[in-house]
């Protein structure tokens, strides 16, 4: 059973899984279109931040930043290489949903990477009805980034 839970950034799993995730940006991006965000700028009081855990093994990782009142960005979504494929980015995903929600965020966007290494990614938001869109907040047009996002208005999460 996998247990999801506010973290607070400071256990040595989450820093190497948050290294890992770090370093497969910069391998897959050029230094200008790497926007994920470092531990310290996870720390930001914007950011709310959650890990995964089956028993005390590290499954995976996701944030919300407050962008302002009624919008919120994802940001550091990642499982686990050894937890890969069981779910965990939907479990993790369902979970941002319903946080979002009683935050009273009307709208989630994101940004990802436009390569084949991300079109995984691009499915699974897709699954739970995000769509491509413009840039938003400081995002500008990059050919190495895509863009998604989703009303919350009207959307129920179950």
């Amino acid at each position: 059973m996998f247990v999801i839970k506010l973290d607070d950034l400071l256990g040595p799993e989450v820093k190497l899984l948050l290294e890992e995730h770090l370093e497969d940006m910069r391998a897959t991006s050029p230094p200008e279109s790497v926007h994920a965000l470092d531990l310290d700028k996870l720390k930001d009081p914007s950011v709310t931040f959650w890990t995964i855990w089956k028993n005390k093994s590290l499954a995976g990782c996701a944030a919300i930043k407050k962008l302002d009142e009624t919008h919120g960005e994802i940001k550091s979504m990642r499982t686990a290489n050894n937890f890969q494929n069981q779910g965990i980015a939907s479990q993790l995903l369902i979970h941002i949903l319903k946080e979002a929600k009683i935050l009273g965020y009307q709208k989630l966007s994101l940004e990802t990477g436009s390569m084949d290494f991300f079109k995984p990614a691009h499915g699974l938001y897709q699954k739970y009805g995000f769509t491509f869109c413009a840039p938003f907040a400081q995002y500008s047009e990059d050919p190495n980034s895509k863009f998604m996002s989703l009303n919350l208005t009207n959307k129920v999460i179950s």
